[in-house]
């Protein structure tokens, strides 16, 4: 049985002194995802919301076309009990569920079609626990065509609201948040110890309650990787932002994409990589030099 937070024992040590206590450790294990029975990729991730993670990686990877695509998905959490998806029949829920030891673990999702083919190549990402996709990341992707805007003053709002909701992160720390928004509110919140996890779990999120990700805002605690950016542009999002650093490749990506790439968003201030002109600080221009002005648009 695997658990999203686990209680161990450490000691508190100075130069003088030794004192037992106990801590929470967010919770990481192995789980191996299978389409049709064809075992797909083993996934680390904090066991959580996982049949959201399977459904996110497989849109993310252009292994499923859409929610309609999938006939039933059992996340075998525990001996003695198991999530299930069967659209069909309008279950949604864990239930108990009989199996094996060895069964635990193990992510099984079937398709309404039979000609599932596992892709030839994968790549190992820079994501934590060592991601993995399928996708080519230097693939020409259509760069994002949206006039979306947002108010400076929003992004920092809504990245408070992140903090906020960042359970796991109180508990135990070591674990790393994403949300998506409208500039309004959060709409999807996930959490996670790879970063990357946290967008897959966003996407599976929305696409069993049925929220659009298009032209929305992406927000996120952890380094944004190639890998990131990649999964960001097939959910249409065209802004995001994070509170540490882009990579070089990311912001290459950013830049051929459309993709307006922010990083250090915290302490009322953001450094805007890519994309200035959909941020809005005043409702008029601000003079100042070309590169660095943050030009107001007409809506949010």
């Amino acid at each position: 049985m695997y658990e999203d937070l686990s209680r161990v024992r450490y000691y508190r040590v100075t130069e003088s002194s030794v004192a037992a206590a106990q801590v929470a450790l967010i919770g990481e294990s192995r789980w191996v995802l299978f389409v049709n029975g064809i075992e797909v990729v083993t996934l680390a991730a904090t066991p959580r919301h996982l049949h959201h993670l399977a459904l996110g990686f497989l849109a993310s990877e252009n292994l499923i076309a859409g929610l309609h695509e999938i006939a039933s998905l059992r996340v075998n959490e525990a001996a003695d009990r198991a999530y299930w998806y069967i659209p069909a029949l309008g279950v949604n829920e864990t239930r108990p569920t009989p199996m094996c030891e060895e069964g635990v673990g193990s992510i099984h999702v079937r398709l309404t079609r039979d000609d599932f083919r596992l892709p030839p190549h994968r790549t190992l990402t820079s994501g934590c626990a060592g991601g993995i996709t399928f996708d080519d990341l230097s693939a020409r992707q259509t760069p994002l065509a949206s006039n979306r805007t947002v108010r400076a003053a929003r992004l920092f709002a809504r990245m408070s609201d992140l903090y906020a909701q960042a359970q796991l992160y109180r508990e135990s720390g070591g674990v790393h948040t994403s949300a998506l928004t409208d500039g309004e509110c959060l709409l999807a919140v996930a959490e996670d110890v790879g970063r990357h996890n946290t967008l897959d779990k966003i996407r599976g999120d929305c696409m069993l309650r049925g929220i659009e990700t298009r032209d929305r805002i992406l927000l996120s605690t952890g380094r944004i990787s190639s890998e990131m950016i990649t999964k960001v542009a097939k959910m249409g999002v065209p802004i995001v932002a994070s509170r540490t650093s882009p990579t070089s490749l990311a912001l290459e990506l950013a830049r051929t994409w459309n993709i307006t790439l922010i990083g250090y968003l915290h302490g009322g201030e953001m450094r805007v990589y890519n994309g200035v002109e959909r941020i809005v600080v005043s409702d008029a221009p601000v003079s100042s030099a070309r590169e660095t002005s943050l030009r107001p648009a007409h809506r949010e």
